[in-house]
């Protein structure tokens, strides 16, 4: 399937099992991801990557990514484990 067939251009959004998903939203979580694991991030930028994730999670779940995928930082696993 491509991405298009998805959510096509002229659409920025759509609803997946009740739930709003916006265009974007596994490339929003991977760039917060990157930031919430670097180590030399400042406290602030990993606190809005923190805020981002968890405003981002039920899209993420609701299309399936973490059935799908697995993330490999054994820290921000068990952290999206408890959230």
């Amino acid at each position: 399937m491509r991405a298009e067939q998805i959510l096509p251009d002229h659409v920025d959004q759509v609803d997946f099992n009740g739930t709003t998903v916006r265009k974007g939203t596994v490339a929003a979580f991977l760039a917060s991801a990157r930031i919430w694991s670097d180590e030399g991030a400042s406290e602030e930028a990993r606190a809005h990557a923190e805020a981002d994730i968890v405003e981002g999670l039920p899209a993420l779940r609701a299309i399936g990514l973490f059935d799908v995928l697995e993330i490999r930082d054994v820290s921000l696993r068990n952290w999206l484990d408890a959230h």
